[in-house]
C-alpha cells in the first residue's frame, strides 16, 4: 500500500486504511529524523481507543501505552548502538505480552525478527509531502 501525506489531517486515511491490515503484533517504521512516525503513532493509537498521550520514546527508549486491545509498547531503537543494548531492555518480553509493538529505528534488531511476522512502514520525506509504504 502506498500513501501521500499533503497535510496532517492525511494521517488519519493512512490509519483507516492500514488499521484493517493488521494482522501480526510487530509494526516497524522506518524514516528520517522528523518523518512523522510519532504523529503517525499518535493517529494510530487514538483509532486503537487509546486515551493515552503519545510522545516520542526517543529519551526512553519505550513507552507503554493501554488501549480496549491490550497494551502497546512504543520503541525508539535510534539510540541502541548493537543487538545486545535491544535485547537489555528485554524486547523479547515486549513483544511477548503485548498487543502491538510499535518499533521506530528498528535496524539493529530487524534481522532479529527473522521468521517472525511483522509489517513495516516507511516513510520519506519528498518536496514537502511523505511519502508512505506499508507492508
Amino acid at each position: 500500500m502506498q500513501f501521500t501525506i499533503h497535510k496532517i489531517s492525511d494521517w488519519q486515511k493512512v490509519v483507516d486504511s492500514i488499521l484493517p491490515e493488521l494482522k501480526h503484533n510487530i509494526l516497524l517504521l522506518k524514516g528520517n529524523l522528523g518523518a512523522g512516525k510519532t504523529t503517525f503513532t499518535q493517529f494510530l493509537l487514538k483509532n486503537l481507543g487509546s486515551e493515552d498521550e503519545v510522545n516520542s520514546p526517543t529519551y526512553s527508549i519505550v513507552n507503554e501505552y493501554s488501549s480496549p486491545k491490550g497494551k502497546i509498547y512504543h520503541f525508539d531503537l535510534y539510540r541502541l548502538k548493537n543487538i545486545e543494548e535491544v535485547y537489555d531492555i528485554g524486547i523479547e518480553e515486549y513483544l511477548d505480552n503485548a498487543f502491538l509493538c510499535i518499533i521506530e529505528w528498528p535496524e539493529v534488531y530487524e534481522d532479529e525478527l527473522y521468521g517472525l511476522n511483522y509489517h513495516s512502514m516507511s516513510i520519506n520525506n519528498s518536496e514537502g509531502n511523505r511519502e508512505i509504504t506499508f507492508d
